[in-house]
């Protein structure tokens, strides 16, 4: 058996890209391990760009709605927010302790925005210190992550590796899993669909908003009764994502011959979204108008990661010398 564990960060509520490449995927392969998976909310490394109280907590919410409207089985799994679980952070700090700077300084996360070194804080330049705080907690092995956090992963096995040679066998190598399904989806831009650069498509919300976003799609000027390239076109793409095979083989027919125009599309894309979601957007609806029992949900969650953690770090404690009277299981 394999313990599968994946976070998503609360920094904006989940879009289109989030659904097919991170949470549905890491849903079903949670669902194909006996073992139950750990599944959390990242809302501390959300800190490193969400400066509003408020912002923070809806989008943690919203994230917690998406995740539990999409079928994941709370019951079955173990599902929570990061910072009910402060051990993540105590043990964060041991790795940091055995964490060389280059291997920070070389990391992506900070790399990316190096440029401007008066606006990073430290927790972003130790943002993959806490990710491996995150997986080795509770001594996860199968990790799904897409290519951009593949670094990260690296880290945290290279941290690991340390602490072991230092200390003694405490932790498990973590695997990544590079699913067939993780996808990188373009925005209605043509760059990648990101928070960060508001081309997302929210597939959940209002679908009226939906709509005037899906006609706000970059496209060409090829004329109606013009062929066109679908390999090139964010509209296909995006309608590719979610749509059957035979539709979608119907509008890239549609698109070589000529005849069909991009507004037409858009409409297509609109209307496949909107019949692929339904279920979710009713039930993501009734988790956020219930916010005591999505709550509970996450209460119930952290008592169960908590009960991992808790043996996890007193192992690491005895093994760096630091026993003491630990306080937790009084």
């Amino acid at each position: 058996m394999s313990r599968v564990l994946t976070g998503i960060q609360s920094s904006g509520k989940p879009h289109l890209g989030n659904l097919l490449g991170a949470i549905l995927p890491a849903i079903e392969l949670a669902d194909s391990q006996e073992e139950p998976a750990f599944l959390f909310i990242a809302d501390l490394h959300a800190l490193t760009t969400i400066r509003n109280p408020e912002v923070l907590r809806e989008n943690t919410y919203a994230v917690a709605a998406t995740w539990l409207a999409c079928g994941l089985n709370p019951e079955k799994h173990v599902f929570f927010r990061q910072s009910d679980v402060p051990e993540v952070t105590e043990l964060a700090w041991y790795l940091s302790c055995l964490t060389p700077y280059p291997m920070l300084a070389n990391a992506h996360s900070f790399k990316e925005k190096s440029a401007n070194l008066a606006e990073i804080s430290a927790g972003l330049f130790t943002y993959p210190v806490l990710m491996a705080a995150d997986i080795l907690l509770y001594n996860a092995e199968l990790i799904p992550v897409g290519k951009d956090q593949q670094q990260h992963l690296e880290i945290t096995r290279d941290i690991a590796g340390a602490f072991n040679r230092t200390y003694g066998e405490i932790f498990k190598l973590p695997q990544g899993i590079f699913q067939e399904k993780t996808m990188v989806l373009p925005g209605i831009d043509g760059r990648k669909m990101s928070k960060s650069y508001g081309n997302t498509l929210d597939v959940l919300g209002d679908l009226d908003e939906l709509l005037r976003r899906i006609k706000r799609i970059k496209t060409d000027s090829t004329p109606v009764e013009m062929p066109k390239n679908p390999e090139t076109c964010t509209v296909f793409q995006l309608y590719a994502s979610v749509a059957p095979p035979d539709a979608v083989a119907e509008m890239r027919k549609r698109y070589t011959e000529g005849g069909y125009g991009y507004s037409q599309a858009k409409e297509a894309l609109y209307e496949v979204m909107r019949h692929r979601f339904a279920k979710e957007r009713e039930a993501y609806a009734q988790w956020r108008a219930d916010t005591t029992t999505l709550e509970q949900v996450l209460q119930r969650g952290a008592e169960k990661a908590r009960a991992e953690a808790v043996k996890t770090l007193a192992k690491v404690r005895r093994a760096i010398g630091l026993e003491g009277i630990d306080k937790r299981s009084r």
